[in-house]
């Protein structure tokens, strides 16, 4: 059978926690690049979105969305038919044994939910699906493991950065044996779960998200009205993990010579914490807080930056980023980067070369940097000019895309959903 054949014969459910999400663009850019490969997606969301816009490639994905109840007791009609449906496939009695053993090291309510969106999802899952794609290593993987057992099916999983971090090891392990393949997008998370579920590159995979530089084009760089100011921005969530206490620490103490104007696009639960700090630093008057925002807002705010600036760091309870997409979108719009050598930045950005790196939690170091690029004009340019070379080299989102698309042609043919 050719690839054609496969494609155009196969369909994919691909469950994810939310949909759309303005702070998931990676996603909706993979889900973009499988449709353009012939793949025929349905979305199947936990929950339902909550940003106030969604970016314009969401309008471009084709694929028909179904949310499965956040909450069970809110559904319970929907719950109670998707139970007594799935109780009836062949692969209920062992998936039912997996999640009872997987409640009784982690006797939560969330565990329950995810066996009940499992039923839900085995039951109204679309007529002859072949194979059952998740996003997350955490909860979404656990709804797709459940409901493959129950359907016979195989299925794959997309982790990324805090699924990988603050999974328990057992469960990733399990969910790593019983899954067809795995990716991840960052070398530092692919080493990781290799090791804890002595697993080789074939089943545990390494691709990297990448860019679609049709999106972020080098050369549209807004010239600065206020040359005497250096621009700086960063785009994230307001979360532990993301540092911006670390940053705007380093802000205030940025020299009183220095102009500078900072602009930050994300939501997140800190964002009147974030806020607070900076009235107390004395800095607010020189911050924009411009909240959630779509894509087409990022590229601009990109377009007119000088210096673009992410302080991740490790989080109390074990959160980190992976490779952070808005720095490579950054790279590939010209601009210069200073960022901490956290988990698998270092993969993107070499310090001195393209780029700037400091230690996680350093402000005054972090300071140091942000102050040495923005005086330097040569400087800066040099190191935009060099990330944007690398990130275009390195990080075309076509060749991870191809490489998924293709393992998930190699579903087997769909066994159907044989009843009890």
């Amino acid at each position: 059978m050719t690839a054609p054949e496969r494609q155009g014969g196969l369909r994919i459910a691909v469950i994810v926690k939310g949909y759309p999400r303005l702070s998931e663009t990676f996603i909706a850019q993979e889900l973009h690049g499988l449709e353009a490969r012939g793949l025929k997606l349905y979305i199947y969301s936990l929950r339902r979105p909550y940003d106030p816009t969604h970016h314009p490639i969401h309008e471009e994905i084709r694929a028909p969305v179904k949310y499965l109840p956040e909450y069970l007791w809110r559904e319970p009609g929907r719950v109670i038919r998707g139970w007594w449906r799935a109780r009836r496939l062949a692969g209920y009695t062992e998936a039912r044994a997996r999640f009872r053993a997987d409640l009784k090291r982690d006797r939560t309510p969330n565990r329950i939910r995810r066996f009940g969106q499992a039923c839900v999802l085995a039951a109204e899952l679309t007529p002859n699906t072949h194979f059952l794609y998740a996003h997350f290593l955490h909860t979404p993987a656990s709804v797709t493991r459940y409901a493959a057992g129950m359907l016979g099916l195989p299925f794959a999983v997309s982790a990324h950065a805090k699924d990988i971090w603050t999974t328990p090891e057992w469960e990733k392990r399990e969910k790593i044996a019983d899954a067809a393949w795995v990716t991840t997008c960052t070398r530092a998370g692919a080493e990781h779960l290799r090791e804890i579920a002595r697993a080789g590159p074939d089943q545990v995979r390494l691709h990297y998200h990448g860019l679609d530089f049709a999106r972020f084009a080098a050369g549209e760089r807004q010239e600065n009205e206020r040359p005497d100011t250096v621009r700086l921005a960063s785009v994230g969530r307001l979360v532990a993990k993301k540092g911006y206490d670390d940053l705007l620490d380093a802000l205030a103490r940025l020299p009183a010579s220095l102009n500078w104007q900072f602009e930050h696009i994300g939501g997140g639960a800190l964002d009147k914490q974030m806020r607070a700090r900076a009235d107390e630093l004395g800095i607010a008057d020189r911050i924009i807080w411009r909240g959630r925002q779509p894509q087409a807002a990022v590229h601009e705010l990109l377009a007119r930056t000088d210096i673009f600036v992410l302080a991740s760091k490790v989080a109390p309870d074990g959160d980190r980023d992976g490779l952070p997409n808005v720095l490579m979108e950054a790279q590939s719009m010209g601009v210069a980067c200073v960022a901490t050598n956290a988990t698998a930045i270092p993969e993107l950005i070499e310090d001195g070369a393209t780029g700037r790196l400091v230690p996680p939690s350093d402000p005054v170091r972090l300071c140091a940097a942000i102050a040495e690029v923005a005086a330097d004009p040569a400087l800066r340019a040099r190191l935009a000019d060099a990330g944007t070379r690398t990130v275009r080299e390195r990080f075309d989102m076509n060749t991870g895309l191809d490489a998924i698309a293709d393992g998930l042609q190699m579903a087997p043919p769909n066994p159907g959903r044989a009843a009890a």
